[in-house]
């Protein structure tokens, strides 16, 4: 019988609309078919099945689509060959004694993939997840010098804090300070450190049809709100989302009572907003680490950046034990006080991408 070191690649792209991935095989073909429709994959014929289908080296850019409107991704592996198949059937078989043939390739689930699951820098496109690739480089000096595995679940800061208080994490690193504190009121995490901070940039056509570049970021966004300019907002209660909000109100303006079809929140993430942005030629605020490794630009750049209120300062809390007893206090601390450390601190801001430093340390700066 025909064995192989490697299993064939063959990827079949199927959102899940269920809890368990292994209910795949009965839910796969509406399921499929229905959000193939929504995202543009093409339905064809092939035999006596209908299939959507996505060629191997185009898995991360359709997978990042599926799990950037909120759903699950099934990786299915083939396991043999055709061929292979026929030899294991005919192996098998007994002398004297039919044997239905079988007429399904053998399959395993290798994998299913969220937002909380994806740490492959080149499958995320939003800021907690850039920034979650940046921890799991982090993380890899911190477990071979204390010998502890650390699980970076790529979320972000309103669901990583739920989490929190679900007692589901045993640290939470985040990014909005007003949310911190509540979190740390309400009693879920025990102390909040300062690590670390980038900053936030005013992404928008290179025309700049609203006249903004170079303009402070107040300045900028009431002109974007006078000349009713397009504008997406990711809508999503991020850590990102509640920056903008911030702003707008910073510039007097209550945009969540006091906008019009100019300005759309979506609801979803990081990469969704800049990819809306970019096919409606609108402006959007983003974290600049996932605007360095955003691929798809089109026609956008930034045009606002360096104001001091773009600042950007992540907090590491952890959960409290007193809420959740099974919360892993000794080694979460372990973490937490490495990565205030001067060695966590320099791994920090030894990341980089395309040669840019993306986070700057600033552990020891009272206040942060």
């Amino acid at each position: 019988m025909q064995t192989f070191s490697k299993p064939y690649r063959a990827w079949l792209l199927a959102v899940l609309l269920v809890s368990n991935a292994l209910n795949l095989a009965d839910r796969l073909g509406m399921a499929a078919v229905s959000q193939a429709i929504k995202v543009d994959l093409k339905l064809t014929d092939r035999v006596n099945m209908r299939m959507v289908g996505v060629p191997e080296a185009s898995l991360d850019q359709w997978a990042n689509q599926f799990v950037a409107k909120g759903f699950k991704i099934a990786r299915v592996d083939q396991m043999e060959s055709a061929l292979a198949k026929e030899m294991r059937e005919r192996d098998g078989k007994k002398p004297g004694k039919p044997q239905k043939e079988e007429k399904i390739i053998r399959r395993e689930l290798a994998a299913v993939l969220t937002a909380g699951t994806l740490v492959d820098g080149g499958m995320l496109q939003d800021d907690m997840s850039t920034f979650c690739v940046a921890i799991k480089e982090i993380e890899e000096k911190f477990r071979a010098k204390t010998g502890i595995n650390v699980r970076v679940v790529a979320q972000g800061t309103g669901q990583a804090l739920d989490t929190g208080r679900r007692g589901d994490a045993d640290v939470v690193f985040v990014h909005a300070r007003s949310q911190e504190e509540k979190f740390l009121a309400e009693g879920f995490g025990v102390k909040r450190f300062p690590v670390m901070y980038n900053d936030f940039v005013l992404i928008g056509p290179k025309s700049d049809p609203a006249g903004v570049r170079a303009k402070d970021i107040e300045t900028a966004l009431k002109t974007i709100k006078a000349k009713e300019a397009p504008f997406i907002s990711r809508g999503d209660k991020s850590g990102t989302h509640a920056a903008e909000l911030a702003l707008w109100k910073a510039s007097g303006i209550d945009i969540e009572k006091d906008h019009g079809a100019w300005y759309k929140a979506i609801g979803q993430g990081m990469g969704a907003a800049l990819n809306t942005a970019s096919a409606s030629n609108a402006y959007v605020l983003a974290d600049r680490g996932t605007w360095l490794s955003f691929k798809n630009r089109g026609d956008l750049a930034i045009v606002v950046e360096g104001d001091v209120r773009l600042f950007n300062q992540y907090g590491v809390i952890l959960v409290s034990p007193a809420k959740h007893p099974h919360v892993k206090q000794e080694l979460g601390q372990a973490f937490i006080d490495w990565l205030v450390s001067p060695e966590g601190q320099k791994a920090i801001a030894d990341y980089k991408i395309n040669g840019e430093q993306l986070f700057f340390p600033n552990a020891t700066v009272p206040g942060a």
